[in-house]
């Protein structure tokens, strides 16, 4: 019992050691990798708004069709 409540103590320790060793092994990206992640992340927002616009496009005739216009 008392090398549960232990270990259970131990929990919030090893995060926060966890989470130190993590932040102190990151590091701010250089430009070129900046500019790199957010050609993809923009280019991924223009896929997903083509795909949507797509979509939106094709469900409005088909469901005028089936509702018949109301």
């Amino acid at each position: 019992m008392a090398d549960q409540i232990k270990e259970f103590a131990d929990l919030p320790q090893e995060f926060v050691r966890e989470g130190v060793q993590f932040i102190n092994r990151c590091q701010k990206p250089d430009k070129r990798e900046f500019i790199k992640i957010s050609q993809a992340v923009a280019t991924g927002f223009i896929v997903m708004g083509v795909i949507g616009y797509i979509v939106k496009l094709i469900h409005i005739p088909v469901n005028n069709i089936l509702v018949g216009g109301a």
